[in-house]
């Protein structure tokens, strides 16, 4: 199914008409004060135009730092789609004192409104993303925030045009004047057909002290520091997003010697690559929350961001309009690495954005959503605050700044990577489930969301692990031989995931305890731990005898244990068919494998021969 469809169903058409008309409305409310102010209110402004244009964004992002927090209790604690409704009535309120405005000319006036105006954006932003996980399942959660963040993107685009265009008519005033209050009131009544979302916080006492209360925001998602670093890769993006955005116009103009519509056609480049990496991330992923191409957008940034820093020719044409600049073929290596930073953005931040709404807990997701919101605001002034470093202090040029900013992008999305493994695990079996094999899942649906669990399963080549580790939704350990870990090629893999090494136990009885003393802590802990029991892998393609390591596990941590299936490794590079495991080339490529779940077990009674012969029937089911 097309994720185009998700637009007429009644649990998303609504709400994404509704974010996506906000969006619109903010940014043409924004960006025609701008240039009211900039070429039009010279003489009835007092102050310095620049100065009052810098005073302009400030007020517009202030309220996310002083109200996120509290907007995000609040969306905790009330029923979101009645929220989003009164949050659109406020639109409504502002957007009539704003006409008002624009007809008399009240230019401070209209300053204040630009506050409010971010005000009532900052609390629909936990809203917008924590309605999602409530009104999609979680095979759409992907593709919804794919279309949220092309919607968005392609509204701030369409907004900035539109303001430009407005600005050409003498009534401009009049004009802004209407358009805002229609898009208001349209944004109004669609969000009345947005379905309820129950409340994840009844209870929660909400704090109004802004500044506490972001405090203890940031200190509490802190603690969960994969969400928290998820966040900050998030907004580094939007770092990345402003310093590009902030520099196009000096760009144009000083690099490219451009018109204004050059800077518009690289802004809808940029945007229109945005959305479509969006977009792409539904194939990409297959429609799962997918953190293994979180890399390759990670990747591109740099790739595409060295590329752009190349591609700017040195000897430009002088007074070049969009037209004239793209008939140049030298320039379309620009134009194309542009598009791939835009691309390799959206395809960056939607599985992130999927990640934390999946991950986060129920009752604090809204919250965590306005630590976004928080944390985005501070990179934008902070990726202001370097521009001027680099290209005022330190006399870098814009074409500098761009490669500077790259390279920036690689270490810090490095550094993010090394913290959290399960960034490094999940690109790793993208990669090899798209070279290698097809792979097709089976009930999967059974996996518990949440609480301790085993798997076990049949044991069939050197890369299992990784492909059931890619199958399931959750994080787990792996139980490993401990010869794996001697292994050049995987063994520090294994090591980087936290697999736990076993060894039989007349080899090495220390290695054998404390692998039973992880598993069990592991398990207390509530999480999911996979175990091979047949204890090596097969020889012969047909299942090994299950030992009694299981029942040890289970004797001692009664918990369920979901029986799993792997069809097709067999013959494989990292099986033993034909000698032993990375002895011959490979000669298959994209190869199906199975993957095949059935529901949980209940502990008692469990012995390694029925969990074998379970296994087992799974196999000659899916024969």
């Amino acid at each position: 199914m097309s994720q185009f469809s998700l637009l007429k169903l009644k649990n998303f058409g609504p709400f994404f008409a509704t974010q996506f008309l906000g969006a619109f409305n903010d940014n043409i409310y924004k960006n025609t004060l701008m240039l009211i102010i900039a070429f039009s209110a010279s003489d009835a402004l007092e102050l310095d135009i620049n100065l009052v244009l810098n005073l302009a964004a400030g007020l517009f992002i202030l309220p996310f730092f002083l109200f996120s927090g509290i907007a995000g209790q609040i969306t905790e604690k009330y029923e979101k789609s009645s929220l989003i409704r009164k949050i659109k009535l406020l639109e409504i309120v502002i957007m009539i004192a704003a006409a008002i405005g624009f007809m008399f000319e009240q230019y401070y006036f209209l300053l204040i409104l630009l506050f409010l105006m971010g005000t009532q954006s900052t609390f629909f932003g936990p809203a917008k993303y924590a309605i999602l996980p409530q009104h999609l399942k979680p095979e759409q959660l992907v593709a919804g925030n794919a279309l949220v963040e092309m919607g968005t993107f392609v509204a701030i685009l369409v907004a900035t045009i539109s303001a430009g265009i407005i600005m050409e008519f003498d009534a401009f005033l009049m004009i802004t004047s209407i358009l805002v209050i229609i898009l208001a009131l349209l944004g109004y009544l669609v969000s009345r057909s947005i379905p309820i979302a129950m409340s994840s916080a009844p209870n929660l006492k909400i704090s109004y002290n802004p500044f506490t209360t972001t405090h203890e925001l940031i200190k509490t998602t802190r603690k969960n520091r994969p969400i928290y670093l998820a966040i900050m890769a998030i907004s580094w993006f939007w770092f990345l997003g402003a310093a590009y955005l902030t520099q196009f116009p000096n760009f144009s103009k000083e690099i490219l010697n451009g018109d204004s519509s050059l800077v518009t056609l690289l802004l809808a480049i940029f945007t229109f690559g945005i959305g479509f990496g969006s977009m792409l991330c539904e194939k990409l992923s297959k429609s799962r929350v997918e953190l293994g191409i979180v890399p390759i957008g990670a990747l591109g940034l740099t790739v595409f961001g060295i590329g752009l820093f190349f591609s700017i020719p040195e000897k430009p044409i002088e007074a070049v309009s969009w037209l004239v600049f793209i008939k140049a073929a030298g320039n379309w290596s620009l134009l194309l690495n542009l598009a791939g930073i835009g691309v390799s953005g959206g395809i960056f931040i939607v599985p992130l954005y999927a990640y934390i709404q999946e991950r986060a807990p129920e009752n604090y997701r809204a919250r965590t959503i306005a630590v976004i919101n928080i944390m985005n605001a501070l990179f934008m002034v902070g990726s202001a605050l370097v521009g001027i470093l680099f290209l005022g202090m330190m006399g870098l040029s814009i074409s500098d700044f761009f490669l500077v900013i790259a390279i920036m992008n690689i270490v810090v999305c490095l550094y993010v990577f090394y913290q959290v493994d399960e960034f490094v695990l999940r690109f790793v079996i993208w990669i090899l489930s798209h070279t290698l094999y097809r792979v097709t899942h089976h009930n999967l649906e059974h996996i518990p969301k949440d609480g301790a669990a085993i798997i076990v399963c049949n044991h069939v080549s050197f890369v299992d692990a990784l492909l059931i580790a890619g199958a399931c939704p959750r994080p787990i350990r792996f139980v490993m031989d401990h010869n794996i870990f001697k292994n050049p090629v995987i063994g520090w893999f294994f090591r980087l995931v936290k697999a736990i090494p076993i060894a039989p136990k007349y080899q090495d009885e220390l290695v054998y305890n404390k692998a039973f003393s992880d598993i069990s802590d592991a398990l207390k802990d509530g999480q999911m731990v996979c175990i091979f029991p047949e204890g090596k892998l097969t020889k012969d393609g047909k299942m090994n005898e299950f030992k009694g390591g299981v029942e040890t596990i289970l004797a001692q941590n009664p918990v369920p244990v979901i029986p799993f299936a792997l069809k097709g490794l067999w013959g494989s590079f990292f099986s033993h068919k034909d000698g032993a495991a990375f002895s011959t080339a490979p000669k298959r490529f994209w190869s199906r494998v199975d993957i095949i779940s059935d529901r949980p077990l209940p502990p008692t009674n469990l012995t390694a021969s029925n969990l074998q012969l379970t296994v087992h029937t799974l196999l000659q089911k899916n024969a």
